[in-house]
C-alpha cells in the first residue's frame, strides 16, 4: 500500500462503454468489518464472517484481537473464523499493539481494553501518531483506566485497564461515533449500566451490532433529537454468522453510473442501507432515479438489500442540507449526477467538504468544468446546471482532471467519463486502490468491457 506513494502517477481516460448490466458486489463496509472482529473476539464460541473488508485498517484490528487471545483465521474461500475469549477474557498482549494508520481501531480498542485488568501499549504510523486521543482518554479515565500518552494525548500510548471499572453516564462534548463506541465497548465488562448521551446523532453501527451479538442495550430519543444509550454491563455475547454488508459509499459510484448510462439495468448485491449512511439514495430518487430495493433483510442488526438501478432521466433539485451528515462522502458523485440532470441542482451546507482528503467543492468544480459541465461554486456548495441527459463533452485532448490524490474525486470523474463523448482523463488512478482496489475491474465487468 505505502509503496504506491513513490511510484509514478497512473493516468487513465475513462470512456463511454456499454450499458451497465448483470449483478455485482462491492467490498464490505469498513465500520462493520472492524466491529464484527472485535465483538466476535469477545463472544463465547465461534463467529463466522464473510464479506470482510480486508484492508490494512481492519487487519490491524484483527492482529490486536489475536494478540489478546482470540483465535482469528481466514479460510481459503474468504470466510473468517473467530473463536472468542468472552467478555472479561482478554489477555495481556506480549508486545505493543501496532495500529498502523487506523484511528478507528485505536479508539475502539482503547475502550475494549479499559475495563480489562491488562496493560497495553498502542503504537501507529507517523500519520496516526499525530492524531489526538484525548477525547477517548477523558471518559475512559472517569471509568478508572489509567493512561500514559505522548504529549497532546497522542501515540505511543500505554493504557492500564481496570476491573471492575466504574459505570459512567457520559455526555459527548463533540459528535463522534468513535468516542461513543469506545465508552460502550468499555461498558461491556463494567458492572451496572453505562450511559452515553449524544446531543447530535452519529453513525449507530456499534449499537446495532452490540444488540445483534446479544448485549442488553436501550436507546431513548428525546423530542430535541438527543439520543441516550444505556448498556447493561457484564454482558454475555453470543457468536454470530455475519455477512458484512457492501459499503454504501462504494456502491454509490455504481448506482450513479447505472442511472446515467443509457440502457443500464444493474443489480448491486448486499448493500448496507443504514439510515445514518444511505441518504444519497433518497436524494437520487427525488431527482427521478429508478432505484429498487430487492430482498430487504437484516444482517447483524443492519438493514441490507440488493439494489436494482435502471437508467433514468434525472431532474435537478435543491438538496436539503439536513442530509449532509448521512451522505457527506457521496457528494462528489452526486455532483456528477447533477451535471447530467435536467435543470438546476443546488447544494448548501457542505463546508466540511473543504477539509476532506482534498477541498472537494473546489476540486469537483474544476474537474466538472474541464469535462464540460456548467458549475458555479459558492462558499458552502455547488450550483450545477445539468445537460438534460445529453452526454458531457469530456476532457480535451491533453487535459486531465486533477484528483489531488483523493480517491473519491478519481472514482466520481471515472463515472463522468462513462457519460461523456470524448471520455474523461484522470491524472492518477492510484488513490482508488486505497479504498476500493477492485473498482476498475468491477466497472469493466458491469459495462461488458471485461
Amino acid at each position: 500500500m505505502h509503496s504506491a506513494d513513490t511510484s509514478a502517477p497512473r493516468p487513465r481516460r475513462f470512456t463511454a462503454a456499454g450499458p451497465l448490466t448483470g449483478r455485482i458486489r462491492v467490498p464490505g463496509d469498513k465500520s462493520i468489518s472492524h466491529r464484527s472482529i472485535m465483538l466476535g473476539a469477545l463472544a463465547v464460541g465461534r463467529t463466522r464472517v464473510t464479506g470482510l473488508l480486508e484492508g490494512e485498517d481492519v487487519m490491524s484490528t484483527a492482529a490486536a484481537m489475536r494478540a489478546m487471545g482470540a483465535s482469528i483465521e481466514r479460510l481459503p474461500d474468504g470466510e473468517w473464523i473467530i473463536d472468542g475469549v468472552g467478555v472479561g477474557g482478554l489477555l495481556q498482549p506480549k508486545q505493543a499493539l501496532d495500529m498502523g494508520n487506523s484511528g478507528t481501531s485505536t479508539r475502539l480498542l482503547m475502550g475494549l481494553v479499559a475495563s480489562h485488568p491488562i496493560t497495553t501499549t498502542f503504537i501507529g504510523d507517523a500519520s496516526l501518531s499525530k492524531r489526538p486521543m484525548g477525547r477517548v482518554i477523558e471518559p475512559l479515565s472517569q471509568m478508572g483506566a489509567d493512561f500514559t500518552a505522548a504529549p497532546g494525548g497522542r501515540l505511543p500510548l500505554t493504557l492500564r485497564g481496570i476491573s471492575p471499572a466504574v459505570p459512567i453516564s457520559y455526555r459527548l462534548p463533540v459528535a463522534s461515533a468513535q468516542v461513543k463506541s469506545a465508552v460502550l465497548l468499555a461498558g461491556l465488562n463494567t458492572p451496572g449500566t453505562t450511559t452515553v448521551i449524544e446531543p447530535v446523532p452519529t453513525r449507530d453501527h456499534s449499537e446495532r451490532m452490540l444488540s445483534g451479538f446479544g448485549a442488553e442495550l436501550a436507546v431513548e430519543v428525546a423530542a430535541d433529537g438527543t439520543r441516550t444509550i444505556h448498556l447493561t454491563g457484564e454482558a454475555e455475547l453470543k457468536p454470530q454468522t455475519i455477512v458484512v454488508p457492501g459499503d454504501p459509499s462504494s456502491a454509490a459510484f455504481f448506482v450513479v453510473a447505472a442511472l446515467l448510462v443509457p440502457g443500464s439495468d444493474l443489480v448491486i448485491e448486499n448493500v448496507g442501507l443504514n439510515p445514518t449512511r444511505a441518504a444519497l439514495l433518497g436524494v437520487l430518487r427525488d431527482m427521478g432515479g429508478q432505484i429498487e430495493e430487492l430482498d430487504r433483510r437484516d444482517v447483524g442488526g443492519e438493514p441490507v438489500a440488493d439494489l436494482r438501478v435502471r437508467h433514468s432521466m434525472l431532474t435537478g433539485i435543491a438538496v436539503d442540507p439536513a442530509v449532509v451528515p448521512s451522505m457527506v462522502d457521496e457528494f462528489p458523485v452526486l455532483f456528477v449526477a447533477a451535471a447530467l440532470a435536467a435543470g438546476r441542482t443546488v447544494t448548501t451546507g457542505l463546508e466540511e467538504l473543504r477539509v476532506k482528503e482534498s477541498d472537494r467543492i473546489a476540486v469537483m468544480r474544476a474537474a466538472l468544468e474541464l469535462a464540460g459541465a456548467m458549475v458555479t461554486e459558492t462558499e458552502d456548495g455547488l450550483i450545477i446546471d445539468g445537460t438534460g441527459g445529453a452526454p458531457l463533452q469530456g476532457t480535451p485532448e491533453g487535459g486531465a482532471v486533477a484528483t489531488h490524490l483523493d480517491h473519491r474525486i478519481a472514482m466520481s470523474m471515472a463515472v463522468a467519463g462513462l457519460a461523456s463523448r470524448a471520455g474523461v482523463a484522470v491524472d492518477d488512478t492510484r488513490p482508488i486502490a486505497t479504498s476500493f482496489p477492485v473498482f476498475e475491474a468491477l466497472l469493466a465487468q458491469a459495462s461488458g468491457a471485461a
